[in-house]
């Protein structure tokens, strides 16, 4: 199961349900060739395990309200406080980045938070490309300056 979901918790997952198909089955199992017709069952399922978490757009945990990210972490091997923490210090980013100056917020949160590249970020702002990476090398100066480790504890 593991060589094909890539995931200690999911191979737990499909091994559970394959279990169960197969009980399920065994009524009218012929018993030739059991042992491949398991093996079939179990790669078929974790074949469409795949397929199915594929289709499946994953959250960030800062969309998820607490409950759910708690969930989550607990799937993924995070622990809860761990997932709790990581939201948290996000938020205190956010709040920071809420207090540089105005012309610096735009690209730094456009870079930093939102993930666009530079050519993204000059066309929404209408700014040079040259003008955006002015604008992300004086705001990680003034960051530098300005911020202390304190503030994120």
């Amino acid at each position: 199961m593991y060589a094909i979901v890539r995931s200690p918790h999911d191979a737990e997952d499909v091994t559970q349900e394959v279990l169960m198909l197969i009980y399920r089955s065994l009524p009218e199992c012929r018993m030739n060739g059991f042992k491949t017709w398991m093996t079939r069952i179990a790669v078929n399922r974790a074949i469409d395990w795949n397929r199915s978490k594929a289709r499946k757009p994953e959250q960030p945990l800062e969309d998820l309200d607490g409950q759910k990210a708690n969930l989550l972490a607990a799937n993924t091997g995070i622990a809860a406080e761990e997932a709790a923490i990581e939201r948290e210090g996000r938020r205190q980013v956010r709040e920071q980045v809420q207090q540089l100056p105005d012309n610096y917020r735009e690209v730094v949160t456009a870079y930093y938070m939102e993930n666009k590249s530079y050519e993204e970020i000059a066309a929404d702002t209408g700014l040079e490309r040259k003008s955006v990476e002015s604008r992300l090398y004086r705001a990680r100066n003034w960051i530098k300056r300005n911020w202390r480790k304190e503030d994120f504890e």
